[in-house]
């Protein structure tokens, strides 16, 4: 098992490379299915969760080549129409190939994915809504068995929005026979992008990006060549790295206005943000400021760059009042937190930050994705040298994150424990 040895206090300097959003591949990815062909996904970043992505689809029956951050995916020769338990474990996201198999073959099965270490993230919604399409569902032995020769185009409000939910029945909807309405649809811009895709493939999908997307059947899907989005959470985790280090960076591949909500907290941090040529420069203050967050869905202060925010608030002049109102338990990393020498309280889903002058290198254990990149974060600004164990959560999410940091000037390796 790998770690991570930082030697923190080292200003950022220098340009770095967004790569590809783990959060659109892997809808994306999924969406081949509907498509018999080859499909040439690029811009794809190494990632966990890629590679466990590929290991459903393989399963499937589906042929799938690398070369580079390019993924060739021959979706021609799948027949395999059940996802189990041992791979959808391991990933949440896996179960979205139920409604593109049930779309294709008129059947599919496939395993729960339970909960996660930030929360239950229940799949209701996305059984809800296939069985609005027509779709006879059965819950059995772990398992969703869910069987309709064709879908059916319908209007479907979802209760809350649901980033998974709404890609899901967007992929299942593509082929059904007539209009499929999403109403209270997620806006993320991984939902755009899988749109976009399908779109690619021959679908007719209008308003994604907006709270309402009309989805026009169509027969079939063809095979399509794209390139995916940057990475809007890496890209935001390198920008707190450049505000807590008092650095100077640039930023290249990244869409500022896909962070508009950090953007602007950061700014009343006192962080100097200026976009150019696509090339965003973000320059650090001698001392940050203390602001207040609230998570909220897209357009809102995203969930996925909490820990790093509640991390760099640790070192800002002032308290701050950060609350989670997208998943329960992810204030995880507060604990860890705590060994840097933070002052945190939690009280429910508030955690109430009182800035500190500086903290102190230590040892710490990541819980999740996020926040084994708050540790990471927290080590870079602080004295001393940080180890950060169980760093298998952050391959799951960024590539090559200690080579980049390095790059901009960092004292950070990856060794063996």
């Amino acid at each position: 098992m790998d770690k991570l040895i930082i030697k923190g206090g080292r200003k950022l300097k220098g340009e770095v490379t967004v790569s590809g959003s783990k959060n659109a591949s892997l809808p994306i990815f999924v969406a081949t299915i509907l498509a018999p062909g080859i499909n040439q996904i690029s811009n794809v970043p190494f990632l966990r969760d890629i590679n466990t992505t590929i290991k459903v689809l393989d399963s499937l029956g589906a042929c799938v080549e690398g070369n580079g951050n390019v993924v060739k995916i021959d979706s021609a020769s799948i027949w395999n129409h059940e996802a189990t338990y041992d791979l959808v474990k391991t990933m949440r996201a896996s179960v979205l190939v139920l409604g593109p198999l049930l779309a294709r073959f008129g059947r599919a099965r496939v395993s729960l994915p339970g909960g996660c270490a930030i929360g239950a993230r229940p799949i209701n919604l996305h059984l809800k809504g296939l069985q609005a399409l027509g779709a006879a569902i059965v819950l059995e032995h772990g398992y969703v068995e869910a069987t309709c020769k064709r879908l059916k185009g319908t209007r479907i409000n979802f209760d809350i929005s649901t980033v998974g939910g709404t890609e899901h029945l967007m992929m299942a909807a593509a082929t059904a026979k007539g209009e499929t309405v999403l109403e209270n649809a997620a806006r993320e811009p991984e939902i755009v992008d899988l749109a976009q895709y399908l779109n690619r493939m021959g679908a007719q999908i209008e308003g994604a990006g907006t709270d309402t997307i009309h989805i026009q059947g169509v027969t079939e899907l063809s095979a399509a060549n794209y390139e995916v989005m940057p990475d809007r959470i890496e890209a935001g985790t390198f920008m707190i790295a450049a505000a807590m280090t008092g650095g100077d960076i640039r930023i290249n591949g990244m869409k500022l206005e896909h962070l508009d909500a950090l953007a602007f907290k950061m700014q009343d941090a006192g962080v100097e943000i200026t976009s150019r040529d696509g090339v965003v420069r973000v320059k650090g203050p001698k001392r940050l400021r203390s602001v207040n967050i609230k998570t909220r869905p897209y357009p809102g202060f995203p969930t996925d760059m909490q820990a790093q925010f509640m991390a760099m608030m640790c070192v800002a002049d002032g308290a701050s009042v950060i609350s989670e109102n997208i998943f329960e338990n992810r204030f995880m990393h507060v604990s860890e937190l705590l060994r840097f020498g933070a002052d945190i309280v939690i009280e429910g889903n508030t955690a109430t930050v009182k800035g500190v002058r500086k903290l102190s290198g230590a040892p710490s254990m990541a819980t999740d994705l996020r926040a084994s990149a708050s540790l990471i974060l927290a080590g870079l600004a602080a004295e001393g040298t940080t180890e950060v164990t169980r760093i298998y959560h952050l391959d799951r999410g960024y590539e090559s994150i200690e080579k980049k940091l390095a790059g901009l000037g960092a004292d950070i390796v990856r060794v063996k424990e």
